[in-house]
């Protein structure tokens, strides 16, 4: 007899049905669920209650919840007390669902269904395995958003190091750039002002599983439609339409980028490379933009200040149309040195067009040099290595084609079997170890600091 499939939810503030990164690897897990044949639920704000059912697998609750009041305000925030209070609504699906996984993404307003769960503040629900999915760093968000510099990141190294890592049986990171911030909160040379006693407190108060802290945390990168993003997009006519769409001329270099015009992407580097540009007797250069943000406004000051015309924004695009203006760009450009993963980039990148990107943070996953152009985030090194695509046609093909091969070993359909693998294991090693994961009175006098964070690193359970 074959052994049930695990039903895991998932509760994310970050998903919007059609765009963002998060959202299309929501979006791929779903598929995938279908794929498997094992059960797949997502809760996410939504304008007002409503239920999905995506295929016969998948499922989205959609919960009513209100603008954000701090980052981007065009997302929907679900806050504490529509799970922590009796009779709420996430409580109500969750114990209509009775998942054997509960996966949070989101290190704010949901961060504290792990405490509750483990401090048996949810008993109805029994004892589900805790899975914390991180998609971005806290000290990038924090420093865009809030307080950049040191104290930036001793705040994000004291919230995660206290509270997240403890609050979780389990951590999966989207990239090692993401993941390097757990290690960085419990790294006592990279903090060594830490309080041991205070840390050893927290993970007894929010009774943290007594198991080496690296056995609990995993890396699992995203995955790109490697159908759908295809250097097979390309052709006259969708370029013909493409320049006339964006109001440039037909010679006209396009220069693409996607994303959010928000602070975290570094937006001003775009201004910085534009400049540079600008004074390039050679060839028209235009920058055109698909995505919306906070920073919209700004940049079109920007760009009617110090040269009209050269950025266009073109708003949200659905995937169809964005798929086939990569394919029929001539560079696309990745401002951002801090990505979590980057999945626009891989995008390009499946869609043969040549790739330009700051050599850090999470696209260095799949970048390198034999496969983008990369460079420190500044507009001069940015404009170089345009200006090196465009005229040196043997290294552009030969890079394209290593990308295209890139995203082609990368698809959603491997990583989403890889996702789904390390699921898997988690889910064995938790019934096998369940004591150590659940077992409240022992960890309130467990010596974590030196058992399970400063432990002696050992056999460790490592996720590709």
């Amino acid at each position: 007899m074959s052994q049930p499939k695990i039903k895991s939810v998932h509760i994310t503030n970050y998903y919007h049905k059609s765009s963002g990164g998060i959202s299309t690897s929501y979006n791929n897990l779903m598929a995938a669920a279908e794929r498997h044949e094992r059960y797949v639920r997502l809760i996410v704000p939504g304008e007002s209650e409503s239920v999905e059912d995506v295929n016969p697998f998948a499922r989205i609750y959609y919960v009513p919840a209100k603008q954000s009041p701090v980052f981007d305000k065009r997302y929907r925030v679900m806050m504490p007390w529509q799970y922590m209070v009796a009779d709420s609504i996430i409580r109500k699906i969750l114990l209509a669902e009775r998942p054997d996984i509960v996966e949070i993404t989101d290190k704010y307003t949901l961060s504290i269904f792990g405490p509750m769960v483990r401090k048996k503040g949810f008993q109805q629900l029994g004892r589900p395995m805790l899975v914390h999915f991180s998609c971005e760093r806290m000290d990038d968000n924090i420093g865009s958003f809030l307080v950049g510099g040191r104290f930036g990141k001793w705040l994000a190294r004291r919230v995660i190091g206290n509270y997240i890592l403890p609050s979780f049986d389990y951590h999966i990171a989207n990239s090692s750039y993401t993941a390097e911030e757990f290690y960085d909160s419990l790294s006592a040379t990279k903090d060594p002002r830490r309080s041991d006693r205070f840390l050893n407190w927290c993970w007894r108060y929010f009774a943290a599983p007594r198991v080496d802290a690296r056995e609990r945390i995993f890396v699992c990168p995203r995955g790109v439609d490697s159908v759908q993003f295809s250097p097979e997009r390309a052709s006259d006519e969708v370029k013909r339409a493409l320049r006339e769409r964006a109001g440039i001329p037909l010679d006209s270099t396009v220069l693409l980028y996607a994303g959010r015009i928000s602070p975290e992407k570094n937006i001003g580097l775009l201004v910085d490379i534009m400049r540079s540009l600008s004074t390039d007797e050679r060839r028209d250069h235009r920058l055109l933009i698909a995505g919306a943000g906070p920073k919209a406004d700004w940049l079109k000051e920007q760009t009617d200040k110090y040269f009209p015309g050269k950025i266009v924004q073109l708003g949200h695009l659905d995937k169809e149309t964005l798929a086939s203006y990569y394919a029929n760009a001539d560079v696309f450009i990745h401002p951002n040195p801090k990505e979590p993963f980057g999945i626009a980039p891989l995008e390009a990148m499946a869609s043969g067009v040549p790739t330009v990107a700051p050599r850090a943070g999470g696209i260095l996953s799949y970048a390198t040099d034999e496969n983008a152009w990369l460079v420190e985030p500044a507009g001069e090194e940015f404009a170089a290595a345009i200006r090196d695509i465009l005229d040196d046609d043997v290294k552009r093909d030969a890079k394209v084609a290593n990308a295209v091969a890139t995203a082609q070993a990368n698809t959603r359909e491997a990583s989403t079997d890889r996702l789904l693998a390390t699921y898997d294991r988690l889910w064995e090693d938790f019934q096998d170890r369940n004591e150590l994961f659940t077992n409240i009175e022992e960890s309130k006098e467990f010596d974590f600091v030196t058992k399970a964070i400063n432990a002696p690193p050992g056999d460790e359970i490592l996720a590709s």
